[in-house]
Order: C-alpha cells, then sequence, then structure tokens
C-alpha cells in the first residue's frame, strides 16, 4: 500500500473525491494506487497542503513509524492540540542530549507520541537483533526481553541498566535519573573492575 493510499483511508476520502479536489478524473487516482503511474510533481505539494504530510509519503511504501507519524499530523489538525509544558527526557541515538518533549491537552496526542517512540525502539531493537544472521547474543536478548516482560518495574533492572549505560558510555556522566544512582555505580563499577571487564 503506497502512501497516497494509506493516507486516503486514514483520512476515509474516496478516490472520486480526491479527483474532484485535483481537479482530475477518478482513474487517474486508480493508477496512482495500483502504482501504474506515478503521482505527478504538480499534484505533491496540493496533495502535502491537504494533508499535512511532506510529499514523499505519498509514491513509496510507508514504514511504521511513518504511518504513525502521518496520524499524529491527522489528529494535530483535527484536536488542535494545545501544548501543556514540556518534559525533559534524554535521547539516545544521533544527539544524545537532552530534549524538550511536549505534553498536550488531548490525551490521544500524548498517546500517538508514545506510540511512536515505542515503534521506534522496537525498530533500533531488530535493528540490533539483525547485525549478524547468526546472532551470538541471542540468548542475552530473550534475558532482556524476559526482563522487560516480568520485571520492568524493579528498580535494580533500571539502575543496572543506567550503570551499564555510564560504564560503556551510551550515557554521558551527567545524566543520572536519581542522587543514589552514582553510589550504586561506585559499587557495581568496582565489581567489573576486579574482574576485569
Amino acid at each position: 500500500m503506497i502512501g497516497l493510499e494509506y493516507i486516503l483511508s486514514l483520512y476515509n476520502i474516496q478516490h472520486v473525491e480526491l479527483a474532484e479536489k485535483l481537479g482530475i478524473k477518478k482513474q487517474n487516482i486508480n493508477m496512482w494506487i495500483k502504482r501504474r503511474q506515478k503521482i505527478p510533481k504538480k499534484y505533491l505539494p496540493i496533495l502535502e497542503e491537504l494533508f499535512g504530510v511532506a510529499s514523499t509519503y505519498f509514491n513509496r511504501e510507508l514504514s511504521e513509524i511513518e504511518k504513525l507519524e502521518i496520524q499524529k499530523e491527522k489528529l494535530k489538525k483535527d484536536l488542535k492540540p494545545v501544548i501543556m509544558k514540556h518534559e525533559q527526557q534524554f535521547e539516545i541515538g544521533e544527539t544524545n542530549d537532552i530534549i524538550e518533549v511536549p505534553v498536550y491537552d488531548k490525551e490521544e496526542m500524548n498517546t500517538i507520541e508514545r506510540d511512536i517512540e515505542k515503534a521506534k525502539l522496537v525498530s533500533r531493537f531488530k535493528e540490533a537483533l539483525d547485525v549478524v544472521d547468526q546472532n551470538p547474543y541471542m540468548d542475552t536478548y530473550k534475558i532482556i526481553v524476559e526482563l522487560m516482560e516480568k520485571v520492568q518495574h524493579e528498580a535494580v533492572l533500571h539502575k543496572t541498566v543506567e550503570a551499564l549505560a555510564h560504564y560503556y558510555e551510551v550515557l554521558p556522566d551527567w545524566v543520572n535519573s536519581e542522587p543514589e544512582q552514582e553510589g550504586f555505580e561506585v559499587e557495581i563499577f568496582e565489581v567489573f573492575d576486579d574482574h576485569n571487564y
């Protein structure tokens, strides 16, 4: 399903309706959807304005994350949410920095933001699994999943993961979830050093 088809479905717009808005025949829309013809460039800015999404989405298959991003844009148009405040979160990835995350007055917006974040995490986890065909650390991944399913609320899990992130410099030293984390890490790092890890 190409982006245009997904977007039309999301907005509950029939091909004939879009054709009327663009001043073309319904058959043109059908040709685009069936990939018999690319959407002409002259219509992309119009589609972009109609749906509030980048023109790059219309002619290609969409990832799950992109579908969620499009849903978010539709929600913004429909709900006109107001940002009530910003919360600080540490973002791991390209920036490895504290970012300001908006908190909206409409829970649907906050939910879609969390769904997008979860989808990105799942995608990254899958990429990590796919690094090697016969991943020698598959058992470790299984244990991580078990831990997340069974004890994700336990403080020791979070403290240990954060400590490992500091130890391997995934997280900068200045990022600590709570004051006692530093003491916890001093003790756990001594164990690592004693065993030459």
